[in-house]
């Protein structure tokens, strides 16, 4: 009984859509342009292919500004949704 009211309160999904991934490509973008500015080793080993295509970034510098570009960008995502922007 109380697992079907729990599931009737679950709200709905936010699908994907071309907003959704430009959010999400922006966020990436400064969060890069964040780590530019303040990782102190940028271009630490293991190096990259093509480092000047990430920006001299070395693997674990592009590891680290993606991932934050992704938790902040599904902080907005899901923040805009909930405000009822998106």
């Amino acid at each position: 009984m109380l697992t079907s009211s729990l599931l009737a309160t679950v709200p709905t999904t936010l699908e994907w859509s071309p907003t959704v991934g430009i959010i999400m490509i922006i966020a990436n973008i400064l969060a890069i342009a964040i780590g530019k500015f303040t990782i102190k080793y940028p271009n630490a080993e293991p190096a990259l292919p093509a480092p000047n295509f990430f920006g001299g970034f070395g693997l674990p510098a592009v590891l680290a500004t993606t991932s934050f570009g992704h938790i902040l960008g599904a902080g907005i995502i899901l923040g805009l949704h909930n405000i009822g922007r998106i």
